[in-house]
């Protein structure tokens, strides 16, 4: 490296002391009482528009951007930080002597300091229907250019881009009297780079959706092409999100794992652990596969899960009723398991939930009477999840990464082909559309055998799909006659079929499209069973 390009100082003081701070928010959470404590050590506060505002109105004196730079904030605030005056005063090297001549030449001050948190884009581009012009002027320009300036000088200058480390920070200047440590300015400066990442990210992410370009700007931001085609999908596929937790071990105690959350607040990355041991990464993997197969219904549902598959899933009139009869369908497998429930959790269903063993439960809320029975059970982690829409799937291979879309695909009554002599009945049809949308939440192949809203045996993760069908109904607790069936993917031969006709099933939906499908509609006609063809699979490796 080039000796003009180094720090005259690289082991700075252990402390520097905060003369003059520039403070510019969006998020302005914390910042008045902030603000009162950097002016109490002395610092001068510059600052721009609604920041200044904000904290003149709590009764701080605060100098404007534009007498510091002695240029107007101008064209509808696109302009207003960047400044040889805001840039030179946080990039130049202290004690360096010809940056010392150059900014006394060009009266440039030091500045110490910046606060600078970001135009909230992500927000902006998740509204539905954004204008094109809105989603392009919150691009902050300005904010991240100061954060980048500040954070390579970190050995003279502290940047904060977290209302969350006004805490902290107060205190360490009030141990050193106005000053920060050279440890807590590189920690500040990581974390800001990593802000700048992560902002350009989710940028490039979001106009990368845009097909073309609106041709006004208040037209609202263009939509994806309708084609599922490898064009309507990321050009670059970039990944920035910040690690949520630490985990003990990953699936094995020999590996390790971390949890990395985007920060929405939705999901199971963002849930709220309300009681319980830490959560594992096998806790979280469930809890994921639970709550987003409960999810799947509008009426309240209850899946149980086990190794990511259902053991025991159910819809009823209350979070009651659907627990007792997925747990139900396979008491032994429960054991155990990871539940999943698409309502808030009474005060009666947390009864009988906690008379079994259960590692975790995702829900969207606990009525305090529920929270008081779980109380008794302190190793039981329960978690508060708020709906998250459906993301594309990432799953890693050696060399790179695969992306596809979310397996939203969703039939009703009215996308079911009959293809046999005996149409199902009503009741059937119900039948058979629940043990589809279970289906499609079970390890290929994958076998589900169900009745009125309830699981009776589930077969799962077999390499044969006739295997599935004799596994599925090995499992049955409950009987098997009268029951439906639902197959993830064709049936490529009759034998499946019989198999699962054979265990009781009066009626089956499967995808359909196989070579044989003539032979196995035949074999249902034979069988004197009612199928139907859904025209999509729900594979799930």
């Amino acid at each position: 490296m080039p000796e003009s390009t180094l720090h005259p100082n690289p082991i700075a003081p252990a402390s520097k002391q905060i003369r003059r701070a520039l403070l510019s928010v969006t998020d302005k959470t914390g910042l008045v009482a902030f603000a009162q404590t950097l002016s109490g050590h002395g610092i001068e506060l510059i600052s721009t528009g609604g920041t200044a505002k904000a904290l003149r109105e709590a009764g701080l004196q605060v100098k404007d951007i534009s007498e510091l730079t002695g240029f107007p904030e101008m064209l509808d605030g696109r302009v207003k930080t960047l400044h040889p005056r805001v840039h030179g005063g946080l990039l130049y090297i202290r004690g360096k002597a010809d940056h010392e001549a150059a900014v006394a030449a060009h009266g440039i001050l030091p500045i110490d300091m910046v606060v600078v948190n970001l135009y909230a884009f992500e927000k902006t581009a998740a509204q539905p229907n954004v204008a094109f012009g809105h989603l392009i002027e919150n691009i902050d320009i300005g904010g991240p250019s100061m954060v980048r300036s500040a954070a390579k000088n970190f050995e003279d200058v502290a940047i904060v881009t977290e209302a969350s480390d006004y805490p902290a920070l107060a205190e360490e200047l009030a141990a050193n009297r106005g000053g920060l440590t050279r440890a807590t300015r590189w920690k500040l400066a990581k974390q800001a780079f990593a802000t700048t990442a992560a902002y350009d990210t989710a940028i490039a992410n979001a106009l990368d959706q845009i097909a073309q370009i609106a041709q006004i700007a208040d037209a609202p931001a263009p939509e994806l092409p309708a084609e599922k085609d490898a064009a309507s999908l990321p050009s670059t596929l970039r990944i920035n999100l910040r690690q949520a937790a630490s985990l003990r071990y990953g699936e094995n105690p020999h590996q390790r794992a971390a949890l990395y959350a985007d920060g929405s607040g939705l999901g199971i990355a963002n849930a709220r652990q309300l009681q319980g041991k830490e959560l594992s990464y096998n806790n979280l993997v469930d809890l994921d596969a639970c709550w987003a197969l409960a999810e799947e219904f509008p009426e309240p549902a209850v899946a149980i899960i086990k190794h990511t598959n259902p053991c025991g899933a159910a819809t009823g009139a209350t979070v009651l009723e659907a627990y007792e009869k997925a747990l139900a369908a396979d008491p032994i497998s429960a054991f155990g398991g990871v539940i999943g429930i698409n309502r808030e959790v009474d005060a009666a269903a947390a009864a009988l939930i906690a008379r079994l063993f259960v590692e975790a439960i995702a829900a969207p809320g606990f009525t305090l009477e529920a929270l008081a029975i779980f109380a008794a059970k302190k190793n039981l982690r329960l978690v508060e999840v708020k709906s998250a829409p459906a993301k594309p799937v990432v799953k890693h291979v050696s060399g790179g990464l695969l992306l596809q879309d979310a397996d939203s695909g969703a039939i009703t009554a009215a996308d079911l082909k009959i293809v046999t002599q005996r149409p199902p009945t009503p009741q059937e049809i119900a039948s058979l559309l629940f043990a589809w949308r279970i289906s499609k939440h079970v390890k290929s192949n994958a076998i589900v055998y169900a009745r009125d809203g309830q699981t009776i045996g589930v077969g799962a993760g077999q390499m044969s799909r006739v295997d599935a069908a004799r596994f599925g109904a090995m499992k049955a607790v409950l009987p098997l006659a009268g029951c439906v069936a639902a197959s993830d993917a064709f049936f490529p031969f009759p034998d499946g079929l019989e198999v699962v006709v054979n265990a009781g099933a009066t009626a089956v939906i499967q995808p359909g499209g196989s070579v044989k499908d003539k032979d196995v509609i035949a074999a249902a006609d034979r069988l004197g069973i009612a199928m139907v063809f859904t025209g999509i699979r729900h594979f799930r490796h």
